[in-house]
């Protein structure tokens, strides 16, 4: 069974903050960072590490 990758982000999102109630402040600077790393020249070194 294949699960579009947007969709897998959303439910596992939705039950971690479900299950671990996460200040609203670190889930916004989490979303925020990752938007802006990947925007970055970062980008490519992060994606070298993680394949």
């Amino acid at each position: 069974m294949q699960v579009p990758l947007w969709l897998a982000l959303i439910v596992v999102g939705y039950l971690g903050v479900k299950l671990i109630r996460p200040p609203a402040w670190l889930v916004a600077v989490l979303l925020l960072g990752g938007f802006l790393l990947a925007d970055s020249l970062l980008a490519p070194a992060i994606d070298s590490f993680l394949k």
